[in-house]
């Protein structure tokens, strides 16, 4: 069967799967706010035939129905590390694309709140698993100097996905009857179908048929993604000797179990990987895009509340490019950091105005309980303001590079166990803000934005200290970093992650410009061995 090698195409088709995850947000999103939508599952106790309007699901129930999704979510990525390494990236992705089918199907002919949160779940399973493979996959097959920008294309669809289904939704929401949400809901089985057929046209991650012996096939896979199909490039024959040195080692070894993620020479690149990702959930940028209608809504935007929604999924769409273009010339540090101090200042910015101006609403302004606070004016449009900025801050910061980061910290023999096991931190997270937000604005209303302004200080200084530069390194090469048998490096943590520093060597060797075993000698290495290496012994021990 004919393969594609464009690397662009082969990132453009399978963050299809991260669309998916943007598709269920702005499902949700732009639906719980419409008529059809709160009167078919209304527990009032405002109902249409005797107060004209009704209250829909209550707080914390809307609050399980949002979480459904990711806390299946959370269990879709853990089992995606075992179906991954089994099956492959791509056949798992695959299979992610027809539970999402399925999951459709049920929420679209959902007939009460408790059939509506057993597809959402099964929704999550699928998101869980693509969420998760996705950046596994694309980090295995793609060059270094632009494997930033190509998983970075994960959270750009996620973006896109949003903002689409958005529209649809909007569109939808003038229907009348149960078809204002079912069609929505429905047609979100398109993309998976999509994705389902397109992978069969893309080749398997070289490093996953190295590791199953297929050493023939691997080679192809990197001559045709790196090499235009040139088997004899210098670049593509260095890749395959670091990939067999790996594969050889960890060969020797036992198979690998997520207690292996525990173990002393491990635990640091492991608490990194998941706290990326909970740290881009703890920013609370997800509960922006789920509950945005219940903000707006309190700056006394009113019933015209979704159209100016949808304006911070174009911001979304829009700021994630620059990330798409420059992420690995900036590096990942800089950027993590810089997205952590602007959304705290806009965060706090928005608690202050909220604290000072706002009102709580008189009985039956709104109809639910999350809609707490009320402010109108000059104040109103400053939080509107805040919010849009705080979307710009994240789109090219947090998130893209909390799903760049992770598959880049691990060895081969871990990283699909290891990146789902980050993963379902994401998700784990996700579902207990979805949960949390609806309650918190009711009960402590304005100082939601204290919480998630002190996450994000916490993250900033986390991230200063703790996460390293992997930008525009060799998978195999960042190991060295966390080896802590090399001068000036810390005990279980291995190089100081404030010495770290973006590699430049990489785009030259790639184009040709340098010698293959010229980047063995560089200076920057921090061991004194005569070609600059470190053991595969020491690196995965």
């Amino acid at each position: 069967m004919y393969q594609v090698g464009n690397v662009y195409v082969i990132a453009a088709v399978a963050v299809v799967g991260g669309a998916l995850f943007g598709f269920d947000i702005s499902s949700m999103s732009a639906i719980i706010s419409t008529e059809p939508y709160l009167c078919y599952f209304n527990q009032g106790p405002l109902y249409l035939e005797t107060d004209g309007k009704c209250s829909g699901p209550q707080a914390d129930v809307q609050g399980g129905i949002t979480a459904s999704m990711p806390g299946g979510s959370w269990l879709g990525a853990l089992v995606s590390g075992y179906i991954s390494d089994i099956l492959g990236r791509k056949k798992a992705i695959q299979i992610g694309a027809i539970i999402w089918c399925i999951g459709s199907i049920l929420v679209c002919a959902s007939q009460n709140i408790g059939m509506l949160i057993v597809g959402r779940i099964i929704n999550g399973f699928s998101v869980g698993i693509c969420s998760a493979q996705v950046p596994v996959y694309i980090t295995e097959i793609a060059p270094p100097s632009k494997r930033g920008r190509l998983v970075g294309c994960q959270q750009w669809a996620i973006t896109w996905g949003i903002m689409i289904m958005f529209y649809i939704s909007y569109g939808c929401s003038y229907l009348s009857g149960t078809a204002a949400f079912r069609v929505p809901w429905g047609l979100q089985m398109i993309p998976a179908i999509f994705l389902f057929c397109a992978m069969l046209f893309l080749p398997e991650s070289p490093r996953w048929l190295a590791r199953k012996d297929r050493w023939e096939e691997a080679m192809q896979v990197l001559a045709l993604t790196h090499a235009k199909g040139d088997q004899g490039s210098p670049f593509v024959a260095k890749e395959m000797s670091e990939i067999r040195e790996v594969v050889e080692f960890e060969r020797q070894n036992a198979d690998v179990t997520y207690l292996e993620l525990l173990k002393p020479n491990m635990i640091n690149r492991t608490h990194i990987g998941i706290f990326t990702q909970i740290w881009s959930q703890l920013t609370g940028m997800n509960v922006m895009m789920y509950y945005i209608t219940y903000i707006f809504t309190m700056a006394g935007l009113g019933s015209s509340v979704l159209l100016p929604s949808s304006i911070q999924y174009i911001i979304n769409v829009v700021m994630t490019i620059p990330a798409l273009i420059y992420i690995d010339r900036w590096g990942r540090r800089p950027t993590l950091l810089v997205g952590a101090f602007l959304m705290m200042v806009w965060l706090f910015i928005n608690a202050g105005l909220l604290a000072t101006y706002s009102v709580p609403p008189y009985v039956g302004q709104f109809s639910s309980d999350a809609e707490s606070m009320y402010i109108t004016g000059a104040p109103s449009k400053a939080v509107i303001a805040c919010t849009y900025l705080f979307v710009a801050s994240y789109a090219p910061t947090w998130g893209p590079v909390s799903w760049i980061y992770p598959p880049e910290l691990y060895p081969l023999r871990v990283r699909g166990k290891a990146v789902a096991l980050a993963t379902s931190a994401n998700w784990a997270f996700n579902f207990a803000l979805a949960y949390f937000v609806p309650p918190a604005f009711a009960n402590i209303t304005w100082k939601v934005y204290i919480v998630f302004g002190v996450f994000c200080f916490s993250m900033f200084v986390h991230a200063f200290f703790m996460f390293p530069e992997t930008a525009m390194k060799p998978l195999e090469e960042v190991e060295e970093i966390f080896d802590d048998s090399t001068p000036g490096s810390l005990k279980y943590i291995g190089t100081p992650a404030w010495k770290t520093r973006v590699s430049t060597h990489v785009r030259r060797m790639e184009r040709g410009e340098m010698d293959p075993e010229e980047k063995f000698g560089r200076a920057d290495h921090h061991d004194g061995s005569p070609d600059g290496r470190i053991s595969e012994a020491t690196k995965v021990n």
